[in-house]
Parts: structure tokens; C-alpha cells; sequence
């Protein structure tokens, strides 16, 4: 039997060394939590769905972690 892949999303805010502020989803379906992504994860980039910015609103965009200050994840 097949496994079905079903994406789990976290909510997070990402501040940017230009001092962007990114607000939108990232999926941690394979992760325990979202600082898995920066801990256990060798990709440069997160991808980010949903994003809420200046000049994009549910867009998707890919971050490179080297540009990321701090990343805080949305409590539910």
C-alpha cells in the first residue's frame, strides 16, 4: 500500500538581514518542529507559502537561510 504524503503548514514571521518582514507558512509534515528546518535540513532555502509582504500577498517565496536573522513560529 501506497503512503499518501499530506503536507502539515506552521505559521511563521522571518526578519530578513535587510530588515524585511516575512509573514507566511512553511511545511513541517517531515519535521518535528519548525527549527528542524534550519537544524536538520542541509537545502539553502526554506520555501514559504502564503507570504504576506509589501509586494506579495499568498505568494510563495523561497528564502535562503544565510539572509535570515530570526524566524519566530506562530502559537496556536
Amino acid at each position: 500500500m501506497e503512503k499518501t504524503y499530506t503536507p502539515e503548514y506552521q505559521s511563521i514571521t522571518v526578519r530578513t538581514t535587510d530588515g524585511s518582514t516575512i509573514n507566511g507558512k512553511v511545511n513541517i509534515a517531515d519535521m518535528d518542529r519548525v527549527s528542524d528546518l534550519f537544524t536538520k535540513n542541509d537545502t539553502p532555502f526554506i520555501v514559504m507559502v502564503d507570504v504576506m509582504l509589501k509586494d506579495a500577498q499568498g505568494k510563495t517565496r523561497f528564502v535562503n537561510k544565510d539572509h535570515i536573522v530570526w524566524v519566530e513560529p506562530e502559537e496556536y
